[in-house]
């Protein structure tokens, strides 16, 4: 039938402009799906990039490139709308499987942004996100005075201080990460108004992320950072590895990572050289942290090295009036830094550091291997009770220590009406530094108000950590974060 009425002239005609008018339908809707969906793929393909895999706690269903909106990677162009623009339209696919901003290779100056849930920032190696060197508050705004501290830490008044120049606050599911990209805080004019105590409130972190859970900072190399650079607060379930942090040894304030009033957490295998702690585990400040009382708490720290001339590999406090408890280290390689494990504390802080066990170091030219201090007075203001906060340090864990050019083995000095207890050091040799034009040699332990034993340690302790045979305390099971496992993600 349809061969005989296509001899028909009339069914010619009708079936024509049938055949036209299907094919405009079909081209309509061909040219919506397209657009709709080239549309889609501006926020959701990374085409323009070869492909890739990343380890990471999650992995992303959108992802999309700097560029698409419209960065200028030449090191001169402002590029915080752009930052803040891409970030804003991935925040969308937040509850979707989540999204990764990819930052490629260049140099892409910018102030301060805030990151978003469920989200990965991804810096690829040759990529260098640079922070603006204004002062201006449009590139780093304002932000206030953290709760557990009661003033910016750089100034008598309590005044505020100055966002991160990557932020985040109450986030879930947040990933700073790359294959050897590089964030470069310049701060170089930040660090030279400090001196010149030029500034009106404190200077800004590098990467700083409060009241947020599932945190993964990796892979990235960290230098110059005005302040402090990784500062996860009032958060938890962190994991921050893979990372090497630089600044210059004489610049102060530029500690590596300082996991503050946080639980969970996982530090491992980073290298840091630094004006001041490698790293710093905090509580707050005082009567504020006292008032706040949010711990930091189930920490491991893993395979680290350190250089830090005039500071501590590792410190606890001196912020520490919420307290610091079950912190596991272990594996620890330091050259060339004032001291390894440092404890910090002061009349008037409050709180505790209780359950530290350190298992592994390796050091080499230090001023000093174990430190303790209860005189460590900075106080946030004049309102600390001298009475009644004191703080309680006890419960103090080494063993397997290899230490060689040391000057000072211990320095261990507490409260008179505060001792320091329950301190532990096994299986450690130390060979001292001689210097032989000195004209007097110092002792090589100094111990004041403080009580515990001591075992297979060279050369003999002071008295007050008399010889008992004993293998100091290291847990034997398993921190939470440490069951986390990363995963393989592609791009």
């Amino acid at each position: 039938m349809f061969h005989q009425n296509m001899k028909n002239p009339r069914f010619q005609n009708s079936y024509l402009i049938f055949y036209v008018h299907s094919f405009y339908i079909i081209g309509v809707i061909s040219i919506i799906l397209i657009f709709g969906s080239l549309a889609e793929c501006k926020v959701s393909s990374s085409s323009k990039l070869n492909n890739f895999d990343y380890t990471a706690i999650n992995c992303r269903k959108h992802s999309a490139i700097l560029t698409e909106f419209d960065a200028v990677g030449d090191g001169k162009t402002l590029n915080t709308k752009a930052f803040n623009s891409a970030i804003t339209k991935l925040s969308q696919y937040a509850n979707d499987g989540g999204s990764l901003l990819i930052v490629p290779p260049g140099k892409w100056l910018t102030g301060s942004f805030n990151l978003t849930n469920h989200f990965t920032l991804f810096i690829q190696k040759g990529a260098v996100i640079l922070a603006s060197q204004s002062q201006d508050e449009a590139d780093w705004p304002q932000l206030p005075i953290l709760p557990s501290y009661g003033r910016g830490r750089e100034k008598n008044e309590p005044v505020g201080r100055s966002s991160s120049l990557i932020f985040g606050t109450n986030l879930t599911d947040v990933i700073i990460t790359g294959n050897n990209g590089t964030i470069d805080g310049q701060g170089s004019v930040w660090w030279e108004k400090f001196k010149n105590d030029q500034l009106k409130i404190t200077r800004p972190y590098l990467i700083e992320l409060m009241y947020s859970d599932q945190i993964q900072i990796s892979n990235l190399n960290l230098i110059n950072s005005p302040n402090w650079f990784v500062h996860p607060i009032y958060s938890s379930n962190i994991i921050v590895n893979g990372l090497t942090i630089r600044a210059p040894v004489d610049v102060p304030n530029t500690d590596g990572i300082n996991p503050d009033s946080s639980t969970n957490v996982r530090i491992e295998d980073n290298y840091i050289e630094s004006g001041d702690d490698c790293i710093a585990i905090k509580s707050g400040w005082n009567e504020y942290g006292i008032k706040f009382g949010k711990p930091s708490q189930h920490i491991i720290i893993r395979r680290l090295t350190c250089i830090s001339p005039k500071s501590a590999m590792i410190a606890l406090g001196s912020e520490m009036s919420g307290g610091i408890e079950d912190v596991r280290v272990e594996d620890l390689t330091a050259i060339n830094t004032e001291a390894a494990v440092r404890i910090k504390s002061a009349v008037g802080r409050g709180g505790f550091v209780k359950d530290i066990f350190v298992k592994g170091m390796n050091l080499n030219t230090m001023k000093s291997v174990f430190s303790m201090t209860g005189s460590y007075a900075d106080h946030s203001d004049s309102k600390f009770d001298p009475k009644a906060a004191l703080p309680n340090v006890t419960g103090i864990n080494f063993r397997d220590v290899t230490a060689k050019n040391v000057t000072i083995a211990g320095e261990l000095k507490g409260i008179s009406n505060d001792p320091f207890t329950g301190i532990c050091i096994s299986n450690a040799t130390i060979e001292m530094f001689v210097n032989k034009d000195a004209d007097k040699v110092k002792l090589p332990w100094n111990c004041t108000d403080v009580s515990g034993v001591t075992s297979n340690v060279v050369p003999k302790p002071c008295e007050l950590l008399p010889e008992k045979k004993v293998d100091c305390s290291f847990p034997n099971d398993k921190l939470p974060i440490e069951n986390v496992q990363f995963k393989t993600c592609s791009i």
